[in-house]
């Protein structure tokens, strides 16, 4: 059985990873970026792409019957690792055009891939307990 997936990635416990210059590829041939950030972690860098669907992984037990399973799709997150749990659940109820994008949207910006920014989403503190907004919440009086 040919699939759009034959050729790319490697195999890693019976997942395909691809890169994400591989993905970048693949969605120009009809692929779909399906990214399992939360909301919180989404919001300042998305993946720049014709296709993407946001489909956080704490919802994907309840929402994976709403994925276009006839369609080929990647999974991504920051890094690939969150993806891939989500690869492994999706493979093991069934779906089989699904792939992981290893290194996510961490290595996609480094290869200069492109992304989207939205600087009244970024975050800053100095560990994850203290993040909050960084520009934007008081746009005018220089806080």
């Amino acid at each position: 059985m040919d699939s759009l997936f034959d050729n790319y990635g490697f195999l890693s416990s019976g997942i395909i990873n691809v890169s994400p210059k591989e993905a970048f590829e693949l969605v120009g041939e009809g692929a779909i970026i399906v990214d399992v950030r939360e909301e919180n972690m989404r919001s300042f860098k998305t993946f720049d792409v014709p296709e993407l669907i946001f489909l956080p992984k704490s919802k994907l037990l309840m929402e994976y019957k709403n994925l276009p399973c006839g369609r080929y799709m990647i999974f991504a997150d920051t890094v690939g690792l969150r993806s891939e749990e989500a690869v492994r659940f999706l493979k093991e109820i069934g779906f089989e055009k699904i792939v992981n994008m290893a290194g996510g949207l961490v290595d996609w910006e480094r290869d200069g891939l492109p992304v989207t920014k939205d600087i009244t989403a970024r975050l800053s503190g100095s560990c994850m307990c203290q993040l909050k907004p960084r520009e934007g919440l008081n746009k005018g009086n220089g806080k």
